[in-house]
């Protein structure tokens, strides 16, 4: 029954506190240059294998959606959140923006050159993870490219752990087993960015950017 209430629990915490989340995050990527240089690398994959169709999905107020777009991308982003959504909208009216579901995406098969998934899986059950990244590979054509960004547990002992996020309850994934969890979707690794945490952070977690490409 948890697992069952857990996107509409989620999608309502983030509608309660989406104006305070868009100030907190909205130039977030200005102190982070390894994000930056990962969605680059996103960028020029996908504008070298295919025509640059990207949904940044799990998008909140849109600032990386925007990101995307600046990099030559005609990027697009998907977020369970209305308010975020209605956020997004109002911040970048030239870009498209729609509420709907990871595990559900209105999004034709094989549409889709990359995806986009900066910290949106981490609220899902464990579970409930291998159904959406079936998803992701649904809409990918051949060869599309996945970038992921989740919390790393401590460690192989630890394939999961809860943690507590200040917005809903979240999981740290060990970043082997997420991995191996993109193969058996039909997702094969190609990179991965780990970030260790400075002494100053809140979290004291590793902050882990897969890439990964449909076979």
């Amino acid at each position: 029954m948890v697992e069952h209430d857990a996107p509409g629990a989620t999608r309502a915490a983030y509608d309660a506190v989406a104006a305070t989340y868009e100030e907190l995050f909205r130039d977030s990527l200005r102190d982070s240059p390894l994000d930056r240089a990962m969605l680059g690398v996103l960028a020029e994959a996908v504008r070298a294998d295919g025509d640059g169709r990207v949904a940044d999905l799990g998008c909140g107020p849109g600032h990386v959606t925007a990101h995307l777009d600046g990099l030559g991308l005609s990027a697009f982003g998907v977020d369970a959140s209305p308010a975020m959504i209605e956020l997004a909208r109002r911040a970048h009216p030239h870009l498209r923006f729609d509420v709907g579901s990871m595990a559900a995406l209105d999004i034709a098969d094989g549409a889709l050159d990359g995806v986009l998934s900066r910290w949106s899986v981490i609220h899902l059950p464990p579970g409930e993870l291998p159904a959406v990244l079936a998803e992701f590979h649904r809409v990918l054509a051949p060869g599309g490219h996945l970038l992921i960004a989740f919390s790393g547990s401590e460690g192989p002992a630890h394939p999961t752990q809860v943690f507590d996020h200040a917005v809903a309850p979240a999981y740290r994934w060990w970043p082997d087993h997420l991995a191996a969890t993109l193969r058996e979707s039909g997702l094969v690794e190609t990179a991965r960015m780990v970030r260790e945490p400075g002494p100053a952070d809140r979290r004291q977690f590793q902050e882990i950017h897969l890439l990964a490409r449909k076979a």
